[in-house]
């Protein structure tokens, strides 16, 4: 690896201090590292330090007159090959999200055209609050990359996801991010989100997808070098940055632009789609007969688009699908893999007490031709670094 550039935000939370590993195991590496203090960071690490081990002067105040005729912030934010930020608190990501710029950090985060990496550490129920899931799903849209949080014991005394992912794994994210990634070259499709069949104008058949996990797909796969096209349903979660967006309404829509897409190296059919579509949809809204005379529904089933994929002329090198059940998971899971003909099913259970669909994580297991492969309870983004490595390896 060529000489590369970390400028490193340190922000205030507990998890600072594993910041002067960090410095230390990037440096160990030929990494040279640019320190950044937020005032509250002061209260954790001493500037002393974090200079110390960085063999780097550390900067903090945005209204520096001697760094701004020296190195303005604009500069500075623009002369490293990566932004990370370690730990990233809630405070710090909700300015990153709602693009705020009051300090020297989120400034510098707001001046940059670079690739940003950020490993958030907090409170679990700071983690698990809708403000703070709102402003990752924002982050993770703008192209940042999210290490972690991980389970495990926290500094209050409770336990949960939160915990900041172990620098030896941050290490490991910064230095795939300072190289060209494993799927350069490579083309990969991914569908996501519901499809909404309409019943009339106003009404539709859908399935509870939010849309998540497939976003976070694509935003791994893009991470890695591939060019990634993203068909994608209208989800909860805006789409990715990096990666061409064509989103669509209805199941025989997403299949038609799979299609015109093909062919590509490989194709991630993580879109929940509608089975069944109305025949005939109402040109007019429905209305309700003052006798109590309910409407007539005829139904007709979608077309098959995984199969369609795995079975096609134009087939991917790779076709991985994907199994929502809610029971006898990996029985369905593994008839689904064979019926489709897909190489591998990523298979969940998604009953409403697991809370994965609209939730932030996942369990999945992966079924392949040599089995099933059962991973961990994870963030959906960690499931999606993982199943991008998984592809990526298949690829080489």
């Amino acid at each position: 690896m060529d000489a590369k550039n970390v400028l490193l935000i340190i922000a205030g939370g507990i998890a600072a201090f594993k910041a002067l590993d960090l410095i230390r195991r990037l440096r160990d590496r030929g990494i040279t590292v640019t320190p950044v203090l937020t005032k509250a960071a002061q209260e954790f690490v001493t500037p002393l330090s974090v200079s110390a081990l960085a063999a780097s002067k550390v900067y903090s105040d945005l209204f520096d007159l001697t760094d701004e005729a020296e190195m303005g912030h604009i500069e500075l934010s623009r002369s490293a090959d990566l932004l990370c930020v370690v730990p990233a608190t809630a405070d710090l990501m909700a300015k990153m999200a709602q693009g705020h710029a009051d300090d020297l950090a989120s400034t510098l985060l707001l001046a940059t055209d670079t690739p940003v990496m950020i490993a958030p550490a907090m409170n679990v129920r700071m983690w698990d609050h809708p403000a703070t899931q709102r402003n990752l799903a924002t982050l993770v849209g703008d192209g940042v990359q999210v290490v972690g949080p991980v389970d495990g014991p926290m500094a209050c005394g409770e336990f949960g996801p939160g915990r900041m992912a172990d620098v030896p794994d941050i290490v490991a994210a910064i230095e795939a991010a300072l190289t060209d990634g494993p799927l350069v070259g490579k083309r990969v499709l991914v569908t996501s989100g519901p499809t909404h069949e309409p019943i009339d104008p106003v009404r539709y058949i859908a399935n509870r997808s939010s849309g998540a996990q497939g976003t976070a797909i694509a935003a791994a796969l893009r991470d890695l070098g591939a060019e990634v096209d993203f068909v994608t349903g209208p989800a909860d979660v805006p789409p990715p940055a990096g990666v061409t967006v064509h989103p669509v309404q209805t199941a025989q829509a997403m299949l038609d632009k799979v299609q015109s897409l093909l062919p590509v190296d490989a194709a991630v059919c993580a879109a929940a789609v509608a089975d069944w579509r109305v025949v005939g949809a109402a040109d007019e809204k429905i209305k309700k007969d003052s006798k109590g005379t309910l409407p007539t529904l005829t139904f007709a089933e979608n077309p098959d688009i995984l199969a369609t994929i795995s079975q096609g002329k134009n087939r991917p090198r790779l076709v991985v699908g994907f199994a929502a059940e809610t029971e006898n998971v990996l029985d369905h899971a593994t008839a689904k893999r064979d019926r489709k003909g897909c190489d591998w099913i990523v298979a969940n259970d998604v009953s409403p007490e697991t809370g994965i669909m609209g939730g932030d994580r996942n369990t999945v297991t992966v079924i392949d031709e040599n089995g099933a492969e059962p991973w961990d309870d994870m963030p959906k983004a960690d499931v999606a670094r993982r199943l991008a490595a998984r592809i990526a390896d298949a690829l080489a």
